[in-house]
């Protein structure tokens, strides 16, 4: 089954790879940052530090 929840908008790197995603549901964007063999996912937050919410048109 295929998840359509997220949706991948910037990508950078082949090794030391840096992705936003965001969450077709909320909004809410999130950092993810892999290098070798680690990797991370945090959600992108604002200056005030509030989570960055794009607003996605569901058709």
């Amino acid at each position: 089954m295929a998840n359509d929840r997220f949706e991948k908008v910037y990508s950078q790197g082949a090794m030391n790879v840096t992705e936003i995603w965001v969450d077709k549901e909320t909004g809410v964007n999130y950092l993810y940052h892999a290098a070798g063999y680690s990797g991370g996912l945090t959600p992108l937050l604002d200056s005030e530090g509030k989570p960055v919410i794009t607003p996605y048109l569901q058709y």
